[in-house]
């Protein structure tokens, strides 16, 4: 494990590919739930990443933290970046993609609000994304269907997956996150999770929840400009 000095003479992209290099569960999970790690599943994920973060990360500036739940399949579970599907790394971001192409909801609305933000540039110089639990999971749903899963679906996956969740975050706010203000993208089972986890092992000093780019497209399309002007107003308060 790099010690601070060393890590901090690597850039923010140094720092989030080798952890995603390294990002590996060896743990026990309940039956029936399945590990996404797309970083050693898939192995043009980490090229693909790497190539983002060395676009928007090469530098040693800090950045505020935003965590989501954790990865979904068509998202970050194809391109190892969160809230980034191929669709919008081609053509948001300019880089090549040459694997499944797919298109997830919560990808369409990050995007719309990075738009609004600036722009990719602007707001990844200001912005990391990350996911509370950094791996996915998957279920087999009554129809026989491979079915997104999250950390907190179960107590025992959420038991299971505890010491990873903390030793990782730990492990990337050592990247040069910005420690005032960390977005939650979540607020339900999500913020909860994180506000009792910032309670005991004091993380941030402050957590702001946003409702979930999911839950907007799924459920409040029609107000979606709604939630684009909060989401901006929220990063705006602080950068």
């Amino acid at each position: 494990m790099l010690n601070k000095l060393e890590v901090n003479m690597k850039t923010f992209a140094d720092n989030i590919i080798g952890f995603n290099k390294a990002l590996e569960f060896s743990g026990r999970l309940p039956d029936g739930i399945r590990i996404m790690n797309p970083f050693k599943n898939n192995e043009a994920v980490i090229p693909v990443s790497s190539a983002f973060y060395r676009k928007y990360y090469n530098d040693t500036e800090s950045r505020y933290m935003i965590l989501g739940i954790n990865p979904g399949r068509f998202g970050a579970g194809l391109t190892g970046i969160p809230f980034t599907d191929p669709k919008h790394l081609k053509e948001n971001c300019g880089l090549a993609y040459n694997g499944v192409t797919a298109h997830e909801p919560s990808s369409v609305f990050v995007y719309e609000v990075i738009k609004a933000f600036g722009g990719e540039t602007e707001f990844y110089r200001q912005f990391y994304i990350s996911a509370v639990c950094p791996l996915g999971f998957t279920a087999v749903s009554k129809k026989g269907q491979e079915v997104n899963y999250n950390y907190y679906d179960s107590k025992e996956l959420t038991t299971a997956m505890f010491d990873f969740i903390i030793e990782s975050l730990k492990k990337q706010l050592d990247f040069g996150v910005n420690r005032d203000v960390c977005f939650c993208f979540g607020t339900g089972k999500n913020e909860k999770f994180l506000v009792e986890l910032n309670n005991t092992y004091g993380f941030f000093k402050r957590i702001i929840a946003l409702e979930h780019p999911r839950y907007i497209m799924q459920y409040k399309t029609k107000t979606k400009q709604e939630y684009i002007n909060k989401y901006i107003r929220a990063f705006k308060q602080i950068v």
